[in-house]
């Protein structure tokens, strides 16, 4: 029986998705566009080596977006101010760093260093004001976007901007980092010229996904962690303090999320300018569900997004709606985040009547 729940459980996702992809092959249909064209352009797009890499650079700041939501998430809270903490973080990282001159590991070190510390105390005030004042993360954490936006807007036009040499605004943009500050594409770095420009922090996302897995599953931090999302008042008779545990995890949670916008700082764009990506605090939200807040599953569902919104750039040259994607990418997460939970809801009743047998069997 309980070979027959891993395996179950284990193909939730591949269910799920079926199913994503037989209403998307309906309302296709329903728009009189052939679904086997569009699925067939979209793969043979987005297998190309350029859009291969394109994809891998994507789902970068997905994972490390997806993967700060999931520390949350495994203490019972939904820390849904990432978006707001990293664009912080990546703001003030990229003014120290752009004002520094170190050697080129130190130097970058530094400017992961500021942005984690930044994002981690921006998001500190969520835990703060949960433990204190009994404010609910999801409202706090919103606010604090709103707030952290407005610091941002203002920091970066009337502090942190590049003057021309009538000293007069020209873009709001921080200056460029030195070139100790920025990491080249990592095909260069090994010395592959033929390839597109594969961003280097693609290993810096694979420490952190190495980083959750131990703190989660190897510390006696991580087992508290999941103990109180789980039952917090069991966790509280076993020895764990709720109220030290989510200060904890927000602090883990913004520090990871300081480090969303790195790649995209020091592999690409090498400072803040008006041009920097948002809105992927949001989308890992939707990764870490389908990757059930799984290191792996994460990864998979990075790639997904990625592959999904890489592909579908060439629908609109085929008369083919392009917000198609868009539809997609909900009936994704609809079908799958559904799906887990009437597969959640049957293993537990599986396992109660299992344990209710094995009750009666002893008596």
């Amino acid at each position: 029986m309980k070979i027959y729940l891993k395996i179950l459980s284990f193909f939730t996702p591949v269910i799920a998705l079926a199913i994503s992809f037989g209403l998307t092959t309906f309302i296709l249909i329903m728009i009189d566009r052939d679904p086997v064209e569009t699925f067939t352009l979209m793969f043979d797009y987005g297998t190309t080596g350029k859009s291969i890499i394109s994809i891998l650079n994507r789902s970068i700041p997905l994972y490390i977006s997806a993967v700060a939501v999931a520390v949350g998430f495994k203490m019972g809270m939904f820390n849904i101010g990432v978006e707001g903490q990293y664009i912080l973080g990546a703001l003030i990282a990229a003014q120290v760093g752009a004002v520094l001159i170190l050697p080129r590991p130190l130097h970058v070190l530094t400017i992961f260093i500021v942005a984690a510390v930044v994002s981690g105390i921006w998001a500190g005030i969520s835990g703060y004001l949960k433990v204190k004042k009994g404010v609910h993360e999801v409202i706090s954490t919103i606010m604090l976007n709103y707030i952290g936006a407005g610091i941002v807007a203002y920091l970066l036009a009337n502090v942190f901007f590049e003057k021309d040499e009538n000293n007069s605004l020209k873009v709001p943009q921080t200056n460029y980092l030195s070139e100790s500050g920025q990491l080249p594409p990592l095909n260069n770095i090994l010395g592959i010229e033929d390839l597109p420009n594969l961003n280097s922090f693609i290993i810096g996302a694979v420490f952190v996904g190495i980083f959750y897995y131990w703190l989660v599953w190897k510390t006696s931090l991580g087992f508290d962690l999941r103990a109180t999302g789980l039952n917090p008042v069991a966790a509280k008779f076993s020895g764990a303090d709720p109220n030290k545990l989510i200060v904890l995890a927000m602090l883990i949670s913004g520090g990871i999320a300081g480090l969303v916008g790195m790649s995209n700082l020091v592999g690409y764009f090498h400072r803040y300018t008006i041009d920097f990506p948002t809105g992927l605090g949001f989308a890992g939200i939707t990764v870490a569900l389908l990757g059930r807040n799984h290191p792996v599953g994460m990864a998979l569902g990075a790639l997904l997004i990625s592959f999904l919104e890489r592909s579908s750039q060439i629908l609109d040259l085929n008369n083919i709606p392009k917000e198609i994607e868009r539809i997609m990418q909900g009936i994704v997460i609809l079908v799958v985040v559904v799906s887990y939970e009437v597969v959640r809801r049957y293993i537990l009743t599986q396992e109660v009547k299992l344990a209710s047998r094995m009750v009666d069997k002893d008596e």
